[in-house]
């Protein structure tokens, strides 16, 4: 299990969760990977899936790593503006990624290949800065909010935006919610979650905290975890709308970044899940669930990197080191572009993506166009009725 944190100081910090060996109780360590300061101004997103690693930050740059090398490893520069969120798409086969997407401060996202992080398309998804980006467990299409107060659906599958509407209020988060298939989804407006229904973006409730929500994450069996402002650590029922637990203060100061890691490799939704948490105070902790029916839980693990953590996120997954494979495996996505622009030198590498006969044929691509196309219309219907209605 690995975390990476960014920082306001341009540092970048890798730490992987051990269990100590001579331990009879199975407890955890924090060792430290790395630390680079591998941007020229603040890190404002993470993203960790496998053995790969990003950053973006206010440099208009990503920055590629290696964790089972400890490495940086390149960079992506197809930006032109802040790198405000990042988001990779890993098929639950596989313990690499396929896809990565980035979203930037000027309304666009990007869509990379994750192997061997090859540019294939920018889209225009806001007016203003994107906040957020999430990833359908399926690939097939992401939600996205922004500081023009809307919220936004890109079809993976055609590659291009397919809805646009205004939510009324700005959001900072935007979630699927994976233990549900991605039936389910949440935005963040400050103290409130609001969960909704994927198929047609109903409100099902509206989870109310005391202060701003500043991170969440999906957790098992309809859990959903937030933090912020308020220094805890809540657990949400999603099925209830009630509050299955809290860590009261769990830090110093406001939490920034949480991540859900499973208590093993081949975990199930009955598994303890480790919950890591990291805050502006420079701290990272690492906590059991199990432990909150105490009245003053303490975490397994701590690490204090001195600096202003701004984001934090993490993969159960082994690090494995992998080699970039050229045209051997291209995800779904690849293949529904019919046209990549090269770079110069693309010929050469032969990483001109088109689609060609001795790749998988398209008819089981067109069922999956009709399923987004009708989960846009219906998407769309209601939520232009509710802000008629308004």
């Amino acid at each position: 299990m690995s975390l990476v944190a960014g920082s306001y100081e341009r540092f970048v910090w890798g730490f992987k969760l051990k269990t100590l060996k001579h331990s009879q109780q199975g407890s955890l360590t924090l060792s430290p990977l790395f630390s680079f300061p591998s941007h020229l101004h603040p890190i404002k997103s993470v993203a960790v899936s496998g053995s790969a690693a990003v950053s973006g930050g206010s440099d208009d740059t990503i920055k590629i790593y290696d964790l089972s090398s400890c490495s940086e490893i390149g960079s992506l520069n197809n930006h032109s503006a802040t790198v405000t969120a990042l988001s990779f798409f890993t098929p639950p086969s596989l313990s690499f990624p396929r896809n990565l997407l980035s979203a930037s401060d000027d309304g666009n996202v990007s869509i990379y290949d994750a192997d061997p992080f090859v540019h294939l398309k920018t889209l225009s998804a806001h007016k203003k800065g994107v906040n957020d980006i999430s990833v359908h467990p399926s690939g097939k299409l992401a939600l996205t909010v922004g500081r023009d107060s809307c919220l936004a659906m890109l079809n993976l599958v055609r590659g291009r935006r397919s809805f646009y509407c205004s939510l009324g209020k700005e959001a900072s988060i935007v979630k699927f919610h994976p233990s549900s298939g991605g039936d389910r989804f949440f935005v963040v407006m400050d103290d409130k979650v609001c969960v909704h229904e994927s198929e047609d973006a109903r409100l099902v409730m509206e989870l109310n905290s005391q202060k701003r929500v500043l991170c969440a994450a999906p957790g098992m069996s309809g859990i959903l975890l937030t933090g912020g402002e308020d220094r805890n650590i809540t657990a949400w029922d999603t099925a209830t709308g009630k509050v299955a637990y809290s860590i009261e203060d769990a830090h110093s100061a406001r939490v920034k970044g949480i991540v859900v890691l499973s208590g093993s490799d081949d975990a199930t939704e009955d598994d303890p899940c480790i919950v890591a948490s990291a805050s502006s105070d420079g701290s990272i902790r690492v906590w059991d669930i199990r432990m909150t029916s105490k009245e003053k839980p303490s975490p397994l693990s701590e690490a204090n990197t001195k600096s202003r953590l701004t984001c934090l996120a993490g993969s159960s997954l082994k690090c494995e080191f992998r080699k970039p494979e050229l045209l051997l495996s291209f995800p779904f996505i690849n293949r529904c572009f019919q046209c990549i622009e090269p770079r110069s030198d693309d010929h050469k590498l032969g990483i001109v993506i088109q689609r060609k006969s001795r790749m998988q044929p398209l008819n089981k691509d067109a069922e999956v166009v009709d399923v987004v196309i009708n989960l846009t219309v219906s998407f769309g219907l209601y939520l232009g009725s509710k802000f008629m209605a308004n």
